[in-house]
């Protein structure tokens, strides 16, 4: 499609998640005419079902995790009996309280959202989009599907998301069996919640309701929690859940779920059952690119549904672009976010920097939590770890589980990736990114001062300890 240089740049974008806000606001930010189609609300289910609400129920859990372990610190809390003794009272923990807190601060940060790009001016419809053809997208804006809008556009940005994937045997009724958009309709902390799959979600949730009290089972088809992820990284959040009265089900895939009426009942490939009072199915998820005209329009798809895009999110139509979950890309949302801002500059002539995913950060928002960047293998680097129960920082705070590992090339120190598993790893991560992404070696980043004491000395101790091997080439 050739373009008309005389006016504004046509943006059109299916979907407000992460991705597609960001490519909104970075086309209104180049001067592009910008148009926004989204179906639930601006921030998407990142923003109204799954990310923003589940942290918010890990920040929750992680408060009354902290009154929890405060003894451990010498701070005690108690009440005075009719004679004066002192009574240990209990942490209540109001479900319903905290849910209506979450939905309403999901609810504020997308409304948020949406007058950012008003201010910006991209223009937002409330519809359904899908493509016709290449050059433009028809909205149904009805609620009986029958009223459409047509759009024409030099780009197109699909950035629709994923939903939880349900399995025939298990399927979620909203009320006992639930996916992670159902978790926020109920009252009060379940007494038993099992747990069906033991990847980010799963092993997320389970770390949760654990905190707030709950009974947990996590039944995981692997040999251990979050597969795929840090071995040692899954050991020490392992040996937390098991500490905390969790019972881990290894190696067992659930067949069937079924809803008593007054508890669940899973059944597991063995023929052996566990009953609970509620099941979370966390199995995945599948994109949302049925009935999007994608194929028609000529876009590629794989055999999962997943839109295959080029590491600037163009797709097998030029002026065609998918960002997010969608994908066949890592689905973070800050990956979508970072993708949709490239798409739009690789579409608008600006400069871009291609999509590298060894230089993602990521993090898993457990307790403790676990972060990742880099290559992270013996196989392309050195490895040292640091348990962080070294850490002077840790030490005051009474923290035993974690540590901080780094991998380095060897010889010349360049540090490559990084694992830290530690409160708030999510913040600590940071630096080992930054060194990652600016090829720093080992030196460079041991020669950065840091608080003392603070946890995130314990990334320069790592890289002083590597010292050695950048300069003897040593493992």
């Amino acid at each position: 499609m050739s373009f008309d240089f005389e006016r504004k740049q046509r943006i059109a974008i299916i979907g407000g998640g992460p991705g597609g806000y960001e490519a909104a606001l970075a086309g209104a930010q180049l001067g592009a005419d910008v148009t926004l189609v989204e179906s639930t609300g601006v921030g998407g289910s990142a923003v109204l079902t799954d990310v923003v609400p589940s942290k918010t129920l890990i920040a929750t859990a992680d408060a009354a995790r902290a009154i929890d372990d405060a003894s451990d610190l010498g701070v005690q809390f108690f009440a005075r009996g009719d004679r004066g003794n002192p009574l240990k009272p209990e942490v209540a923990i109001n479900l319903l309280a905290i849910n209506k807190r979450i939905l309403a601060l999901a609810g504020q940060q997308s409304e948020d959202m949406r007058e950012r790009l008003l201010e910006a001016g991209v223009t937002i419809i409330s519809g359904h989009g899908r493509l016709e053809g290449s050059g433009a997208i028809i909205v149904s804006t009805g609620p009986d599907g029958t009223d459409f809008d047509r759009i024409e556009a030099d780009t197109i940005i699909v950035s629709v998301g994923a939903s939880p994937r349900e399995l025939p045997s298990a399927k979620p009724d909203g009320d006992r069996v639930l996916t992670w958009k159902q978790m926020y309709n109920m009252s009060s902390v379940p007494e038993h919640l099992i747990v069906v799959g033991s990847g980010v979600t799963g092993a997320e949730f389970a770390s949760a309701y654990m905190n707030l009290g709950s009974k947990v089972t996590l039944v995981s088809s692997r040999d251990q929690v979050l597969p795929g992820e840090d071995p040692d990284a899954a050991g020490v959040l392992e040996k937390v859940f098991t500490r905390g009265g969790m019972t881990l089900l290894a190696k067992s895939r659930a067949n069937s779920v079924e809803n008593t009426g007054s508890g669940v009942v899973v059944t597991l490939s063995d023929g052996s059952t566990v009953e609970g009072s509620h099941c979370l199915m966390a199995v995945g998820s599948v994109p949302n690119t049925a009935g999007l005209g994608l194929a028609e329009a000529g876009v590629q798809l794989t055999d999962s549904g997943h839109i295959h895009v080029n590491r600037v999110g163009r797709t097998s139509v030029p002026n065609v672009y998918a960002v997010g979950d969608c994908t066949n890309l890592v689905p973070l949302a800050s990956v979508s976010s970072m993708l949709g801002r490239t798409a739009v500059f690789h579409a608008m002539g600006d400069a871009v920097i291609p999509f590298a995913e060894h230089k993602i950060a990521s993090n898993i928002f457990t307790s403790p939590e676990i972060a990742t960047v880099g290559w992270t293998d013996t196989e392309r680097a050195v490895e040292l770890k640091l348990d962080l129960a070294e850490n002077p920082r840790a030490k005051m705070m009474g923290v035993k589980d974690g540590f901080v590992k780094l991998y380095a090339r060897d010889m010349s120190g360049t540090i490559v990736g990084g694992v830290v598993v530690a409160p708030k790893a999510s913040e600590l991560i940071f630096p080992i990114a930054i060194a990652v992404e600016r090829r720093l070696n080992v030196d460079q980043l041991a020669r950065v001062f840091t608080a003392y004491p603070s946890l995130a000395g314990a990334i320069t101790d790592a890289a002083r300890a590597m010292h050695g091997v950048q300069l003897r080439g040593e493992g």
